[in-house]
C-alpha cells in the first residue's frame, strides 16, 4: 500500500506532489506538450520547406523586412520573430518563475536546491564541454552558451509521440529543471548578448516598466491598456541595445503569482492561461519556421561533424546536459542525504537528463545571437543544434522506453480512484471518509458475488438432478 502523503520537512527526492501541485504540474505540462507538437510540425515544415525546390521562397519571405524604420524596427520577418514573437514566450517563462518563486518547488529552499543544482549543472558542464572541444580544436568559444538550453516543449512533444507518460514526480522535476534553465538562459542573453547601450531608451523602458508596475499594484484592469503599454516597453527594450524579450520576461516577473481570499486563480495564472496557447501555438512555431529551415546537404552534415564550433554544441547538447544534471542531481542527492523515492530509480534520472538535451527554441535563439553577422556558421550551429536535439530525443526514447512498463505501473497507481470522487486515492489514504466509502463499496461488491454465487450454486444443483 503507498505510503502516507510526506510532509514537507521528510519529502523525498522525487518523492509525491501535492494534490495541487499535482494538478497545476498535469495542466502545464498538457498545455506545453500541446505547444511542442506545434513546435515539432513548425520544425519539420521549416526543414522541408528550406531543402525543396521552394527554398529561395523560404529565404525570400524570412529576409523580408517590414515594419517603421524610423522608431528603429525595420525588420526582417525572421528578427520579428526572435525579437517580437519570443518576448511571448519569455512572458510566459517569467510567470512561470514568479509562481515557482512564491508557490511552486522553488519557494522552499529546501525543496529547491536539488533541481536547482541540477540545472546549473546542466548549464555549466555543456558550457564546458563546447569549450573544451574548441580550445582543443582551436575553434571559437564565441557559442559556449548554445547547447546550455533545455526546450521542455519540445522534450514533452518528444514523450508524446513515443507515448510515454511519466510519473508526476518526474514531470515536476522536469518542469522545474526547464524554470531554472529559462532563468539563466535569461542572464545569459541579458548579461553576454548585449550591445551597445542606448541609455535613452533604456530609461524609457525602464519608466515604462515602472508605470506598468505600478498599474498591477493598483489593480488597474483592461488590456487595452496593458498591451500597448507592453510594446512601448518592448520597441524601447529592442532599441536600448539589450535584448527585446527581456522585456516580456521582466513583466512577467511583475504579475502576482499567490491567490488572495476568494480568488479562484491569481492574475499571474489567469494571464498565463490566456497568453500561454498564443505563445505555444503561434509565436514559437512561428519562431521555428523561420529560425530551423537549415540546407542539410552532405557537405553540411560533413562541416558540423567536423567543425570545432558545431561539434562542441552537439557534444554540449548529448553528452554536457545528461551528465551535468544527471551528474548535478546525484552530487546533490549525495551530500544534502535526500533520499530517492523508492518508486524509482537512479536510470530514471538519467533518462530524464538525457531528455534535457533537447535544446531547441533557445539554443536557436542563442546560436543566432553568437554569431551574428556570420551567416554561414550561424546556418551550421543551426544545423548542429537539430541534430544534437535529435540524438538527444533518440537516446531518451531508448533509455524512457527500457522503463515504460514500470512508468504505465506508477501512472496507473497515480490515477486510482475506485470510490469515484474526483481525487486520486493515494491522496485519501490518511481520511477516514474514504475508507468507510470503501468498505461500502467492497461490501456491495461481496454481496454481489454472494448472490452470484448462489445462483450458480442453484444452476448447477438443477443441471445435475435426475431427468
Amino acid at each position: 500500500m503507498p505510503a502516507p502523503a510526506p510532509t514537507p520537512t521528510d519529502r523525498k527526492f522525487l518523492g509525491r506532489l501535492s494534490l495541487p501541485e499535482r494538478r497545476f504540474v498535469a495542466d502545464a505540462l498538457r498545455a506545453e506538450t500541446v505547444g511542442g507538437v506545434l513546435l515539432l510540425v513548425a520544425a519539420v515544415a521549416a526543414i522541408v520547406w528550406a531543402n525543396t525546390g521552394l527554398s529561395a521562397s523560404y529565404e525570400t519571405v524570412r529576409n523580408f523586412h517590414i515594419g517603421p524604420a524610423a522608431l528603429g524596427l525595420d525588420l526582417s520577418i525572421q528578427h520579428w520573430a526572435a525579437d517580437g514573437l519570443l518576448a511571448i514566450f519569455f512572458f510566459v517563462a517569467g510567470i512561470e518563475l514568479k509562481r515557482e518563486l512564491v508557490a511552486g518547488e522553488l519557494r522552499d529552499r529546501k525543496a529547491a536546491a536539488l533541481p536547482v543544482i541540477a540545472a546549473i549543472c546542466g548549464m555549466a558542464v555543456p558550457a564546458l564541454v563546447y569549450t573544451l572541444t574548441n580550445i582543443i580544436g582551436d575553434g571559437s568559444t564565441q557559442g559556449w552558451a548554445v547547447p546550455t538550453a533545455t526546450d521542455i516543449a519540445f522534450a514533452l512533444a518528444v514523450l508524446a509521440v513515443i507515448g510515454t507518460s511519466l510519473p508526476s514526480a518526474l514531470r515536476a522535476f522536469l518542469l522545474t529543471l526547464a524554470v531554472v534553465d529559462d532563468l539563466f538562459a535569461i542572464l545569459i542573453i541579458a548579461v553576454f548578448f548585449t550591445s551597445d547601450l542606448n541609455f535613452a531608451a533604456l530609461g524609457g523602458a525602464f519608466i515604462g516598466l515602472g508605470v506598468f508596475w505600478l498599474l498591477l499594484r493598483k489593480g488597474v484592469r483592461g488590456w487595452y491598456i496593458y498591451v500597448p503599454l507592453a510594446l512601448v516597453i518592448w520597441g524601447l527594450m529592442y532599441n536600448s541595445g539589450i535584448h527585446a524579450t527581456i522585456a516580456g520576461v521582466a513583466m512577467g516577473l511583475m504579475l502576482r503569482c499567490t491567490k488572495h481570499e476568494g480568488e479562484e486563480n491569481s492574475p499571474g495564472e489567469h494571464i498565463e492561461h490566456l497568453v500561454r496557447p498564443l505563445s505555444a501555438g503561434i509565436a514559437v512555431p512561428l519562431f521555428a519556421l523561420f529560425s530551423a529551415g537549415v540546407t542539410i546537404t552532405g557537405k553540411t552534415l560533413s562541416e558540423v561533424s567536423t567543425n570545432p564550433v558545431t561539434l562542441g554544441v552537439i557534444l554540449g547538447l548529448v553528452l554536457g546536459k545528461t551528465v551535468g544534471i544527471f551528474g548535478g542531481t546525484w552530487l546533490a542527492a549525495r551530500f544534502t542525504r535526500a533520499e530517492l523515492n523508492s518508486d524509482l530509480a537512479w536510470p530514471d534520472v538519467f533518462a530524464v537528463a538525457s531528455l534535457a538535451g533537447i535544446g531547441f527554441t533557445v539554443s536557436l535563439l542563442i546560436g543566432e545571437l553568437a554569431f551574428e553577422g556570420d551567416a554561414a556558421l550561424t546556418e551550421q550551429v543551426k544545423a548542429a543544434v537539430l541534430i544534437g536535439s535529435l540524438t538527444a530525443a533518440i537516446l531518451a526514447t531508448i533509455l524512457l522506453k527500457l522503463r515504460v512498463r514500470r512508468y504505465e505501473a506508477l501512472m496507473a497507481e497515480e490515477e486510482r480512484d475506485e470510490d469515484e470522487d474526483g481525487i486520486p486515492d493515494i491522496y485519501e489514504e490518511d481520511n477516514p471518509d474514504y475508507h468507510l466509502r470503501m468498505a461500502a463499496i467492497y461490501e456491495r461488491k461481496a454481496a454481489d458475488h454472494r448472490r452470484r454465487a448462489e445462483l450458480a450454486g442453484a444452476s448447477r444443483d438443477d443441471g445435475d438432478s435426475p431427468a
